[in-house]
């Protein structure tokens, strides 16, 4: 089997295993005692027989090392033979050990660090010969045991042997063969040390190679050559079929020397099984009992591919003991009907599957690797965490508890969690212990020994080798996968038998009698599963019994009397006799069961004194009567029910008649309703014939009428089914005629449908088609409209701009005049200065020669005081205009001067009704300009002086217009035109305006609470002649010229500064579109009729419509 291979890798670590002999020994005994106890048909002589034949069943388990320790021991075949043997069995193995040089079991590599000394007696030790003791063994003694006998247990291996027909020579062969494996062991490599590489054997192994080839009668040439080189065949290039010999190192033949010992004595083994396998006395066995003693969890601090495939067995297994104990105990329960608590464990499938499972499991993702041309544990490692990285069972070792562990990179190892624990394998050589094959060179090697027996044990594996594979090329022979398919094969058999487990738990880890540690034996338990079991046994019934069991145990201590009961009836007495308490037991549906030990006490109970079991009689005689009046009460319960039951039937059969008889008439009567029914929603069609007949417009007389005939013949159809006895044929023919009727009817009726809807159809398309034709019509003003809009607005963005060229050219010349200006002023000034000084210089003068001449003052004082009142008067009228005067004026003053020089009319002493009649009646020109000048002159003196004594509370709300064209005229004043007046100088131009405005009360609000409108404006020359407000919560605000003065915007258009506003400027389509939609026309025609409206250019165009 393949776990006795894994456990065989032990043997190249040199490391001792197999060290529980006593227990396989216990497991042995007890075989032999259930098989005794169950077979008793059979001889004591062939029983006898079957435990002398225990040493060979053991012998895999045993093994070939020959070790003792403090917990077990294990005894070897060879090189430690106990015992002084007989004649036949001491030449055999005196032959054995000459010819293997053997001197003692510690000195083979196989079984170094083991306790070779004996278990023995004083006297057994005595009869042990001195050259078979090691030196271990001389220095310190035997070993002492009451149970163990090192010398016993060899004479009765060889007595098994003989047993099962081995003779003197099989024995001797199975010997040699042990040694040779264990003198294969002892052969040691060392480099070569040459350019080519490879390696040799030691000085030291040449006496070790000698006696291993001839122990399995090889070559020893041959031997050497084969542990040193593996040979190749080319299959391509240069000649085919050479030979090429491949140098080994070190390492591989370690390898290839451990391959060969492990393929040796596992052929060993298999034909050992299968001689004991022969010597049964039967050939098949239908029944059979097995002990299964498997490897306990192991968690190491370095742990390697052996303890990975014990853990999946022991994964396994424990799946096993769950559904057996766990999942089978409660299903039991429920089919028993007892009610028990579920009772949850955890499920390691997950486990199962991270492991076994194909493609991603664990174990194909390793003989993946191993199939790989160069295959590497580091790349094993990666690809099992890159398969599972989001498992919950495997995580990297970095996150485990130990430091140990946590050094190791994510390449070199990866943690399980297992049921019992989390263990971490370090992936180190998991690839090269996966694959069990054997290099070919080796494997002919040992089928051309010169021993027949070596040479069988080989002859059976050749032909099942691959035909193609190369000679001495390395195949790839799974040791998981074999593993995996064994172990699933035992589960089978598991499966197919009953179990019964035994679960062992070590008291304390130094093994020394009554001392106990809780926390140790209770991880056990928890790792095991137990907790869960044993929490099933508190709650459930461990103990069962059928009932005929327990009614053929204890019908013999019971009178005739109670042994005539059934059996669930006779243990319902019994227990209800007994007193026992409910909750010690249960009656299921087949057997009884009880809590744990109550089963104990109640057969205590029913095997004690005669006294008690007189009493219990007496006690069961007067549960009987109990439960035979309640029978009887039962009984009579049954008995009215049966008479209820009876009446009940009764009235049941005359509903039955009742509804035999109206199925019989409703069997005459049914074609005739049937009929009945068919014409009548026949006649419920006729409904929609009408509706058809109303949605016809041409024959509608016509088609009424045929449908008003047919709904007479249904009707008709009606009356004579009612009245006389019609068949089922009969009705059938007149329903399909007026059914073959009205499809004609309504085919008609729907083709004449058909063609008016044809007709309105055409109608339709004629009218869609006029209707495409007005939209594409109307698609094409529009575009013409908008592209005469986008030309109109070119036109007015080059006039705004020609304008702004213009504006900008006054502006430069107003500069060059004002520049001129000061010239002129600072001549003036230096002019006046030199004139003051002469001034100065003349009345310095003249008050001189004043004194001088006092005697004729009177006469010159009156003469000079008159000339020079005459002379300051003429000095001051001549004198120019000063320069901080004159630079205050500015052009604006200036020009308004100059306008002022150049008035035609004095209007400043008119009142506003004349005004106002002059505007609207007068076809003077210069006049009607003038007028509107000084009219509106007036509005801006008003609303200045309103704004400036305007209330602190005024919200602003009657603004005339935008703050921004208010704004822009208080910063940049219009100069009047001084040459001619602007209504000449504009021709009256049309133009339109639209801007957004913020209400003053707004302005200071968040940007999305302040409420953004509209102004538009309409300016008939220089003076606004429409103005619009849209508000965005209010309704919009219609002004026009005349009625609303005092509201509209009082600034000309160049005051205004919209001119200069790009994209300010708007059609007036556009304007024309806004004024309608508020209904500015209605508005300017009433303002029209009240004679309210001045005339401007919109109410002449209004006034011209209108006529």
């Amino acid at each position: 089997m393949e776990v006795d291979k894994i456990l065989t890798r032990e043997l190249s670590k040199r490391t001792p295993f197999w060290r529980h002999l006593e227990m396989q020994r216990l497991c042995v005994i007890i075989t032999a005692v259930v098989l005794g106890s169950l077979w008793r048909s059979i001889s004591m002589r062939r029983m006898q027989w079957w435990v002398d034949l225990s040493p060979i069943i053991c012998w895999r388990s045993q093994g070939f090392a020959c070790k003792a320790t403090t917990r077990g021991t294990t005894t070897s075949s060879t090189g430690c033979v106990p015992g002084r043997p007989k004649t036949s069995r001491r030449n055999c193995i005196w032959t054995l050990r000459t010819a293997s040089g053997s001197v003692g079991s510690d000195r083979h590599q196989y079984l170094n660090r083991g306790c070779t000394r004996y278990f023995a007696s004083k006297d057994a030790d005595k009869q042990i010969m001195q050259n078979r003791k090691s030196p271990e063994h001389l220095k310190a003694g035997a070993l002492k045991d009451p149970l163990l006998d090192d010398m016993g247990d060899f004479n009765r291996m060889c007595v098994a042997m003989k047993k099962i027909g081995l003779d003197d020579t099989e024995k001797l062969d199975l010997f040699r063969v042990v040694a040779g494996v264990l003198h294969l062991g002892n052969i040691d490599f060392e480099e070569t040390g040459s350019s080519s590489g490879g390696c040799v054997l030691k000085n030291q192994s040449g006496q070790t190679l000698e006696y291993c080839a001839d122990l399995l009668a090889l070559d020893q040439d041959d031997l050497r050559v084969s542990l040193t080189t593996r040979i190749m065949l080319t299959t391509a290039g240069g000649a085919k079929g050479t030979v090429i010999k491949v140098p080994l190192k070190v390492e591989q033949a370690n390898n290839a020397r451990d391959a060969l010992a492990k393929a040796v004595y596992s052929r060993l083994f298999d034909h050992v099984v299968k001689r004991v396998n022969q010597c049964f006395p039967f050939e098949t066995s239908s029944n059979f009992i097995g002990v299964l003693d498997i490897a306990g969890f192991e968690y190491f601090e370095h742990n390697s591919f052996e303890q990975f495939c014990i853990n999946y067995c022991n994964e396994k297994l424990q799946q096993f003991f769950n559904e057996r104990i766990l999942k089978e105990e409660q299903e039991l329960y429920q089919r028993e009907g007892l009610g028990v608590n579920e009772v949850h464990y955890v499920d390691n499938q997950d486990c199962i599957d991270l492991v076994e499972a194909k493609l991603v499991g664990v174990l194909d993702i390793l003989d993946e690797e191993n199939r790989l041309p160069q295959p590497s544990d580091q790349h094993f490692a990666l690809a099992v965490h890159s398969r599972h990285k989001d498992h919950f069972r495997l995580t990297v070792p970095r996150k485990s508890k130990l430091t140990i562990h946590r050094n190791l990179r994510d390449d070199e190892g990866f943690i399980i969690r297992h049921f019992a624990g989390a263990v971490c394998y370090e992936t180190i050589r998991f690839v090269e212990k996966n694959n069990d094959a054997l290099h070919m060179s080796l494997e002919s090697l040992m089928s051309e020994s010169k021993d027949r027996f070596v040479r069988e044990l080989f002859e059976t594996s050749i032909p099942n080798k691959d035909s193609k594979q190369k000679a001495g090329k390395l195949g790839f022979i799974s040791v998981g996968n074999k593993f995996k398919t064994q172990l699933n094969l035992l589960l089978e058999k598991l499966r197919s038998t009953g179990s019964s487990f035994i679960r062992c738990v070590k008291p304390n880890l130094k093994m020394v009698s009554h001392k106990f540690e809780g926390a140790l034996i209770l991880s056990q338990l928890q790792c095991s599963g137990m907790v869960s079991v044993l929490d099933l046994m508190q709650g459930g019934f461990p103990s069962r019994a059928p009932f005929h069991e327990l009614y053929n145990m204890y019908k013999q201590y019971m009178p005739d009397k109670l042994t005539r009961l059934n059996p669930r009836l006779f243990c319902k007495a019994l227990f209800k006799a007994l007193g026992l308490n409910d909750n010690d037991f249960k009656f299921g549906l087949t057997r009884v069961f009880f809590r744990p030990g109550k089963f104990a006490e109640f057969d205590q109970i029913m095997k004690s004194d005669p006294d008690h079991l007189a009493e219990l009689l007496q006690k069961v005689n007067q549960w009987l009567v109990c439960s035979r009046w309640k029978k009887i009460q039962w009984c009579s319960l049954s008995v009215i029910k049966l008479r209820n039951k009876m009446s009940y039937r009764a009235l049941a059969c005359i509903k039955i008649q009742k509804t035999v008889r109206m199925w019989l008439c409703k069997k005459k009567h049914k074609p005739r309703i049937d009929g009945m029914v068919k014409v009548r929603n026949l006649k419920k069609h006729m409904e929609r014939f009408n509706e058809v007949v109303s949605g016809l417009k041409e024959g509608k007389k016509e088609m009424a009428k045929q449908a008003q005939e047919l709904a007479a013949c249904i009707d008709a159809l009606l009356e004579k089914i009612k009245a006389t006895v019609m068949t089922w044929k009969m009705i059938d023919t007149e329903y399909k005629g007026l059914v073959k009727r009205s499809e004609q009817l309504l085919s008609s009726m729907q083709k004449k449908k058909q063609e008016e809807e044809e007709g309105e159809r055409l109608k339709h398309i004629e009218e869609e088609m006029d209707k495409e034709k007005k939209r594409r019509e109307k698609e094409e003003q529009r575009r013409k409209r908008e592209e005469e809009d986008r030309r109109l607005k070119s036109e007015m963005e080059l006039k705004r701009k020609q304008e702004e060229e213009d504006r900008k050219k006054r502006d430069e010349e107003e500069k060059v005049i004002q520049s001129e200006l000061d010239i002129q002023l600072a001549l003036e000034r230096s002019e006046q200065a030199k004139h003051t000084t002469v001034l100065e210089q003349e009345r310095r003068d003249r008050e001189l020669a004043m004194r001088i001449a006092q005697s004729e003052a009177e006469l010159i004082t009156e003469e000079g005081q008159m000339d020079a009142s005459l002379r300051s008067d003429e000095l001051l009228s001549d004198l120019p205009i000063s320069s901080s005067s004159a630079r205050a004026m500015g052009p604006q003053v200036q020009a308004t001067k100059a306008a002022a020089g150049v008035k035609k009319y004095d209007l400043s002493k008119w009142k506003y009704a004349e005004l106002r009649d002059v505007i609207n009646t007068s076809c003077d020109i210069d006049l009607l300009a003038a007028c509107r000048e000084e009219f509106h002159r007036r509005l801006k003196v008003y609303h200045a002086w309103k704004s400036k004594n305007k209330k602190r509370t005024d919200d602003g709300s009657d603004q005339r217009a935008p703050k921004s064209v208010t704004d822009y005229a208080e910063r940049n004043p219009a100069p009047p035109m001084a040459a001619q007046h602007p209504e000449v100088a504009m021709n009256r131009q049309q133009r339109y305006f639209r801007i957004p405005f913020i209400r003053p009360g707004d302005q200071y609000k968040e940007p999305q609470n302040k409420k953004k409108g509209w102004w538009y404006a309409h300016f008939d020359g220089p003076w606004i002649a429409r103005q619009i407000e849209l508000h965005p919560e209010k309704q919009p605000i219609v002004l026009v010229a005349g009625k609303d003065d005092m509201e509209m915007c009082e600034l000309s258009l160049e005051e205004t500064g919209l001119t200069r506003k790009r994209g300010a400027e708007i059609l007036p389509r556009q304007f024309e579109e806004i004024w309608e939609r508020c209904d500015g026309i209605q508005y300017l025609k009433k303002a029209i009729e009240n004679k309210q409206a001045r005339p401007t250019y919109a109410t002449a165009m209004l006034q011209s419509l209108l006529k």
